[in-house]
């Protein structure tokens, strides 16, 4: 049996003989399915082919990013504390040398991913340390293409992991859409950690959007949403999903000024979603 992985989206599923017909994750409106047609491959293949870089972002905080890239190209985040370190989203390859690594900055104590696209081969990182945990929110448990035990679904709005770090539900490009909350990061000013749930952008603004890929806005309620649910927290600092994904400094005034430029758009095109 093998757990093959999506080509396209990274996603690993549950072991079976042949690949599986069809990618749920890609086959939604979220996602995507390339003219060529759905590919697969394996963990093993992909060892063959890539290898994970390290680059330190601040102190207490490392990302881990495949070289050359695969599927959606997004970097993980090795968040480091007094408390235990935590994995933040997910890359599709871990081989020996990751592993290695993570043991000796002191492994992992759980891991946490802000939305599907990201899950990966979520199950391999948790064994590969000892069947952490995964924290995932219920809202999305559909979307889990290899159920796992170590899997540990959280249904409220917001789940603290350890003093000062907090998963918080903002929903919006998935039902469960999360954001990590380090209240010791940028020096004690705060820090968001964001996937994709808010878009870092070329100009370092943020952004929101149901499909990144087929470019379909969230409507205005959603947006709304995130950013009643972010107003209230302590951070001057945010990280994308991307190496260059960073906003370092006056974050939080940034989304606020996002937003109503969001808004003001989808609202001057006449296009505006129903509130």
């Amino acid at each position: 049996m093998t757990n093959f992985i999506c080509a396209t989206c990274g996603t690993q599923f549950a072991g079976s003989e042949r690949p599986p017909a069809e990618c749920a994750i890609c086959q939604d409106p979220r996602q995507f399915v390339p003219l060529s047609g759905q590919q697969w491959t394996t963990l093993e293949e992909l060892r063959a082919r890539h290898r994970n870089a390290w680059q330190e972002c601040e102190p207490g905080l490392i990302g881990i990013g495949s070289t050359p890239e695969f599927a959606i190209g997004q970097r993980a985040l090795l968040l480091r504390t007094q408390e235990g370190n935590f994995l933040w989203d997910c890359v599709s390859l871990i081989d020996g040398a990751t592993v290695e690594l993570i043991r000796s900055l002191g492994g992992l104590r759980g891991i946490a991913i802000s939305h599907p696209h990201y899950y990966t081969t979520m199950v391999e990182w948790s064994r590969a340390f000892h069947d952490v945990p995964i924290y995932l929110h219920a809202a999305d448990r559909p979307w889990v293409m290899r159920p796992d035990p170590a899997i540990e679904f959280w249904e409220s709005d917001r789940k603290q992991l350890a003093p000062g770090i907090t998963l918080i539900r903002c929903g919006g490009h998935f039902p469960g859409g999360t954001v990590l909350h380090w209240r010791e990061g940028a020096e004690g000013r705060g820090v968001l950690l964001t996937g994709d749930i808010l878009q870092v952008t070329p100009d370092r603004m943020v952004s929101f959007m149901f499909s990144y890929p087929n470019l379909t806005p969230l409507p205005a309620k959603a947006v709304r949403q995130i950013a009643a649910t972010v107003a209230s927290l302590g951070y001057d600092r945010i990280y994308g999903a991307w190496w260059d994904r960073i906003i370092l400094a006056g974050a939080k005034e940034v989304v606020q000024a996002s937003v109503e430029r969001y808004l003001t758009g989808i609202d001057s095109l006449g296009n505006r979603p129903a509130e």
